[in-house]
């Protein structure tokens, strides 16, 4: 896969400075002041010269992106599938085109769709609840984790959310060692963009994702459920709360799914844990 170098290809910047008025409630404290907020943007996304999706997102990472967006929505299989990702400002918003080759073009042509996702969504394209609700495959591969390794990537996570300590805004997705060392993480204002750019990262610095398990600093709904068992990893762990899909697809899926994970506790929901660092989970 290459990367064609149009410039810009892919944001500068990640925020901006909004002028606001902090508001005392209770107590007197009006003041005028500067708060640093993400960017968001429209970025066109095309398939072969196909209008796919319209996605509200962070503008940086964006090579990232298109790639791990084609793996989850299965038009490619890795970076090798894909011939070219082409990036560009364009008036209002960023357009990023990928390019396959004539034979996975035809299943983007099944589902291709135009039209604006919210930051959280993850149905849009999906004509009847058979297509959502299609079996996962099995996860294949379990890795080794223990409380301390949780506890390890949770501790690190910060450090790796440069935009989420400067505006308090944004979802992080990171790719962690079965250790609980951060090896890959992306940001943006949406969580399922953010578990896209981290896919595609992962595909094009060729790490497995089957060696270690991915952090989400959000709630576990089913589609990242399935972006993750889609992905190849064995473990997803969050930091809010599953729903009830969620669970039921992970269990289904055999994928490892710990969520509401802090640093002194964490609810396994599926799977297990390594067990002679997790005694006290019981």
């Amino acid at each position: 896969m290459q990367v064609e170098e149009g410039k810009p290809r892919t944001s500068e910047r990640d925020s901006i400075a909004l002028p606001v008025q902090r508001v005392g409630l209770g107590e007197p404290g009006d003041a005028a002041l500067t708060r640093m907020v993400p960017i968001e943007a429209p970025v066109s996304i095309e398939v072969s010269g196909i209008g796919y999706a319209v996605m509200m997102a962070t503008p940086t990472d964006l090579e990232d992106f298109g790639l791990g967006f084609a793996m989850s929505e299965g038009l490619v299989d890795g970076p090798d599938q894909v011939r070219g990702i082409d990036v560009h400002a364009i008036d209002g918003g960023w357009a990023l085109r990928i390019w396959l080759p004539p034979e996975r073009s035809a299943r983007a042509l099944e589902r291709a769709r135009k039209r604006v996702s919210e930051s959280s969504c993850g149905l849009c394209g999906m004509e009847n609840i058979e297509e959502v609700l299609r079996p996962l495959p099995q996860v294949t591969g379990q890795i080794a984790v223990g409380r301390e390794a949780l506890a390890a990537a949770l501790a690190a996570l910060g450090e790796h959310q440069p935009l989420a300590r400067e505006t308090g805004a944004v979802h992080a997705a990171a790719f962690c060692s079965p250790a609980g060392e951060i090896r890959i993480a992306r940001e943006d204002v949406g969580r399922h963009n953010a578990l896209d750019k981290l896919i595609g990262a992962l595909a094009r610095a060729a790490v497995d994702p089957a060696s270690g398990f991915i952090l989400l600093s959000a709630r576990c709904s089913y589609e990242l459920v399935e972006k993750t068992v889609l992905a190849g990893c064995p473990m997803l762990v969050t930091i809010s709360a599953p729903t009830s899909l969620a669970a039921e697809r992970a269990a289904a899926a055999g994928l490892t799914l710990v969520t509401l994970a802090r640093p002194d506790s964490a609810l396994l929901v599926s799977g297990t844990l390594a067990a002679d660092q997790c005694a006290g989970s019981r």
